[in-house]
């Protein structure tokens, strides 16, 4: 099932322009600039582009899920018992238990987990957590955007010695 999927997406972006391609692919949750930046390599842009438009496409998102989330859970939580409860639940813990031990690295730690170019680890995710852990909206997107730069050179960087050895084994 997973095959089909990729091959789905795969097919919506060879249609269009490999520039926009790489933008969207960096909007997309878990891709995200993760394959974004081997997504543009394999379509010949040159690595400083593919960076520059993948860290934007990543963060393009950002300011809004940033800016939705607590309106949004506001209102669930004023309209459902159920999210009510679960909200109360989620963010009293959490701020209880690591407010107090790691609030004087919490921006740092945001930044950090956003820059791991893992799957589940970047920007979208990274978001979610600002805000459960109560980090304002603009301090958020600094550390976020630190962590994606961050991420983007790692990608980079290893999209690059990859395709050095690459050329290595192929002879050229």
């Amino acid at each position: 099932m997973p095959t089909v999927f990729a091959v789905n997406w795969t097919a919506i972006f060879s249609e269009m322009n490999r520039y926009l391609a790489t933008f969207l692919i960096a909007m997309i949750p878990i891709a995200e600039l993760r394959g974004a930046i081997p997504y543009a390599w394999h379509m010949g842009i040159p690595w400083w582009q593919a960076y520059i438009i993948s860290v934007a496409g990543n963060m393009t998102p950002i300011f809004f899920i940033l800016w939705l989330l607590e309106p949004v859970s506001k209102w669930l939580m004023e309209n459902s018992k159920i999210f009510n409860k679960f909200f109360e639940w989620l963010f009293g813990r959490t701020r209880r238990k690591l407010e107090k031990r790691y609030a004087i690295y919490a921006e740092l730690a945001l930044a950090i987990f956003v820059a791991i170019p893992l799957p589940v680890t970047g920007a979208w995710t990274g978001s979610v957590a600002a805000f459960v852990f109560d980090i304002p909206y603009r301090k958020a997107l600094l550390w976020i955007f630190v962590g994606v730069l961050t991420a983007g050179l790692i990608v980079t960087a290893v999209m690059g010695t990859s395709v050095g050895i690459f050329n290595i084994f192929k002879g050229g």
